[in-house]
């Protein structure tokens, strides 16, 4: 299930580097993984679910994606970020 307006609001304002930023990688990957951890919670209840699992895994390529440019871009700010969304434990 997608992620409510006010969540997702929420997240852009807190991973955001200026106002009106939805488009930096640090809010899409936050995004994304919020998108991820609601896949996940569905398909442990759902473990038939075939093709959201197929949309799970082209999300978390996203992700990754994104985080091996953010890696490549700026290290400081990839390291900031897996540790504020949890990641890489």
């Amino acid at each position: 299930m997608a992620i409510s307006k006010e969540k997702k609001d929420e997240l852009i304002k807190e991973y955001a580097r200026h106002d009106g930023d939805t488009g930096s990688p640090e809010v899409q990957i936050a995004l994304l993984t919020s998108d991820i951890n609601n896949l996940n919670a569905h398909l442990k209840a759902n473990k038939q679910d075939h093709h959201s699992y197929v949309g799970l895994l082209k999300k978390i390529g996203h992700r990754r994606n994104l985080l091996r440019y953010l890696k490549n871009k700026d290290i400081q700010r990839y390291r900031d970020l897996i540790n504020k969304l949890g990641l890489r434990r």
